[in-house]
């Protein structure tokens, strides 16, 4: 029995994703699974540029602005989520559906964004690291706030230095979630990182798409003026009161924030977004290219996509 097919629509920010993902899923008359971890976030729309009301009822959409503010979210939890349930916004109720009952309405499915960390979670599977209590986070966060980063780096030195030698020791996410799991379990992180590829019952295609540097800068200074237009400062100031939460930690919200609180003029928060975003694609396309199972295209070549779809998956 043939296997369904989950096609995997990736690429930087700004690239051009949502329409050709719109196309694909419509021709497949199937849905979208969104892999962008800011969506998920229903008070951040506009920042975020989640899929409008129209764009929603053109195609179904799982995971899209399903978690309030406050709410904790991982990699992990999504790839469990993704793989076990979705759930559709459907008249007034909640339908939630497991993956393969999806699977069983559908022979496609369409995953699309550009959180790496969630796509490979749904391809590649991550390692099983337990989840942090809130007691052991608090602790970490103040212990960074209160003595910064480069004291933990050398306890990180001490407790994990087999991971201490690999990790980014200036992304101060990454050195405390390491610190949380030696304190939590008293074991090292190093010891959960498997890196096992896990299987899956479905077959992945992946899809990526590129633009000239240029081309895309251009883009994505355009669609910062439009979230302007569309009120992004206004949806800032209404979230501002929660700045410190995890979930604003992004392009397009610190920048403002620094504008409420009179830190930056507007203009320059501006352009601080825009600059901001362009180095976040550039981080997305080093990472992406690692990845040797994606096919590249430009995102105007749609023939040549769907030809492509329809060569390894038929129609």
């Amino acid at each position: 029995m043939k296997k369904p097919t989950l096609i995997v629509l990736l690429g930087p920010t700004g690239v051009g994703k949502t329409e050709l993902s719109l196309s694909i899923a419509e021709a497949y008359h199937t849905s979208i699974v969104s892999a962008d971890s800011r969506q998920l976030y229903a008070d951040i729309k506009i920042g975020t540029a989640a899929p409008t009301a129209e764009q929603l009822a053109r195609v179904p959409h799982y995971f899209v602005s399903t978690l309030d503010l406050h709410d904790y979210y991982s990699a992990a939890q999504y790839e469990m989520e993704v793989l076990k349930k979705l759930e559709r916004w459907h008249g007034m109720t909640f339908e939630v559906k497991k993956l393969e009952e999806l699977f069983r309405e559908y022979d496609v499915v369409v995953l699309t964004g550009g959180s790496m960390m969630y796509i490979d979670a749904v391809c590649k599977g991550i390692d099983d690291i337990p989840t942090v209590d809130n007691e052991t986070r608090q602790l970490m966060l103040e212990r960074y706030e209160q003595e910064g980063l480069e004291r933990l780096c050398a306890e990180l030195k001490l407790l994990d230095p087999e991971y201490y030698q690999i990790v980014d020791l200036k992304n101060h996410k990454r050195v405390i979630h390491a610190l949380e799991i030696c304190y939590m379990t008293g074991k090292t992180f190093t010891s959960f990182r498997t890196q096992t590829q896990k299987e899956r019952p479905f077959e992945i295609l992946k899809i990526g798409l590129k633009r000239e540097r240029e081309e895309l800068y251009e883009r994505i200074n355009r669609r910062v003026d439009i979230m302007m237009e569309e009120g992004l400062l206004e949806e800032a100031r209404r979230v501002y009161p929660f700045r410190q939460l995890n979930s604003l930690n992004t392009v397009g919200y610190k920048e403002l924030f620094n504008y409420l609180d009179g830190t930056w003029e507007l203009p320059f928060a501006i352009e601080k977004i825009k600059q901001n975003s362009r180095i976040y694609s550039r981080k997305q396309m080093t990472w992406f290219k690692r990845d040797q199972h994606i096919t590249w295209f430009h995102p105007e070549d749609t023939a040549e996509i769907m030809s492509f779809l329809q060569k390894n998956i038929g129609k």
